[in-house]
C-alpha cells in the first residue's frame, strides 16, 4: 500500500512568500486590510495548485519583468522544496515602494 504525503496551503503560502520575497524589485508583499485577504492566496482543484501572490515592487523596477521574476522564482522553489508544479503563478502589483529622495 503506497502512502501519500499532503503539504498544507499555508506552508505552500509560506513557501512563495519566501520565493517572492527573495526577488530583486520586490520591496514585499502586500496584506489586504480586508479579513481573509493574505498577500498569497492559494487555490486548487482536482490537484492543480493555484497561487495569487500580492507584491509591492520598488521604484523605478520594472514591473513586467520583476512579475516574470516572481513566478520563475516561485515555480523553481515549489518544486524543490515541496515537489509541487503550480498550474499557475499569477503576480499582482498592489504598490510601488517610494521614490528615493
Amino acid at each position: 500500500m503506497a502512502g501519500q504525503a499532503s503539504i498544507s496551503t499555508e506552508i505552500l503560502a509560506r513557501y512563495a512568500a519566501d520565493a517572492a520575497r527573495g526577488v530583486d524589485g520586490v520591496l514585499g508583499l502586500a496584506d489586504s486590510p480586508l479579513p481573509r485577504r493574505r498577500a498569497v492566496r492559494i487555490s486548487g482543484s482536482d490537484g492543480a495548485v493555484r497561487l495569487e501572490l500580492h507584491v509591492v515592487t520598488e521604484w523605478g523596477a520594472s514591473i513586467p519583468a520583476v512579475g516574470r521574476r516572481v513566478q520563475e522564482r516561485v515555480r523553481e522553489y515549489l518544486r524543490s522544496m515541496a515537489d509541487v508544479e503550480p498550474a499557475a503563478v499569477e503576480v499582482v502589483v498592489d504598490a510601488v515602494g517610494p521614490e528615493p529622495q
